[in-house]
């Protein structure tokens, strides 16, 4: 089962496939999210039934629909308007002499905890009398991979150098450069790719287990964090407020997962991060 949404690729696929089965993947209105994939992928409303005229010429077995209304929606509805440009392309489908059996909903659908935008919630109510009611006896399927992983694992970093930054202004406070073993090439590429906003906290000050405690009694300095590599973009934050710092010191960030480590690499010769599992369920059983 493979996706196409223009003519080459219908031709491309004949060519090399005896029996493909395909799925028509329909542009939607990705305005209302973070990461958008109209730009890239997806057929416009104008020509789906050209493409399918296409693939029935080929003789393509065509099976559904896709589509995917970007990562980060900020809007539920975009769901339901993704759904009705689905339906006409069933009915245009039909009146070819086609018959599509499934659709697929996408991905970038939030997870469980989320504490921002929308949330799965919201959009299973507004998904869940679309289908209802347009696509009653199809199979529905979707690629809910953040759902799974955007709180899969919480990243402790050292702090292995650091930089005292004397405020030019007497009276003002003086600021650091904290410079940490993760940047952007490994566990944080998701501040680029993925719009993420992560928060540092304190893990281990001077050597001593801090999570959930307060340090330094509670004061706070401005700090800039950075990554381990050359490049002057590796940055993590440059707008910090955490206690002063020192080499050997640990940070944790609470709620990584999504497009972190799966696109980390190993620029400048850095390892990936090492991975400990857990089990801070003590009445499950390790698996």
């Amino acid at each position: 089962m493979m996706t196409f949404d223009n003519a080459d690729e219908l031709h491309k696929i004949k060519k090399w496939h005896a029996n493909p089965q395909m799925v028509l993947r329909e542009l939607t209105d990705d305005s209302r999210s973070l990461c958008r994939f109209g730009v890239k992928f997806g057929a416009h409303p104008e020509v789906t039934r050209s493409l399918l005229q296409l693939a029935k010429d080929l003789d393509i077995e065509v099976v559904g629909v896709s589509f995917h209304v970007g990562s980060g929606c900020f809007d539920a509805s975009a769901f339901h308007d993704a759904v009705v440009t689905a339906r006409k392309v069933f009915d245009e489908a039909a009146e070819l002499g086609m018959h599509l059996e499934m659709l697929d909903l996408g991905g970038g659908y939030p997870g469980a905890d989320c504490s921002t935008g929308i949330t799965f919630a919201q959009i299973a109510d507004v998904l869940r009398p679309a289908l209802a009611s347009m696509f009653p006896a199809t199979r529905i399927i979707a690629e809910p991979g953040r759902y799974f992983v955007s709180n899969a694992y919480t990243l402790a970093v050292n702090v292995h150098a650091r930089r005292v930054v004397e405020a030019k202004d007497q009276e003002a406070a003086k600021s650091f450069m904290y410079y940490i073993n993760e940047g952007l090439y490994s566990s944080f590429n998701c501040l680029y790719f993925d719009h993420a906003h992560v928060s540092p906290k304190v893990l281990v000050k001077d050597g001593v287990y801090v999570h959930g405690q307060e340090v330094g009694n509670g004061e706070t300095h401005a700090c800039s964090i950075w990554g381990p590599t050359c490049d002057s973009m590796d940055v993590i934050t440059r707008d910090g407020q955490l206690p002063e710092l020192d080499v050997g010191d640990w940070l944790y960030f609470d709620a990584m997962g999504a497009y972190t480590v799966a696109a980390a690499s190993t620029f400048n010769g850095f390892r990936r991060c090492h991975v400990i599992w857990t089990n801070t369920e003590a009445h499950r059983l390790l698996i």
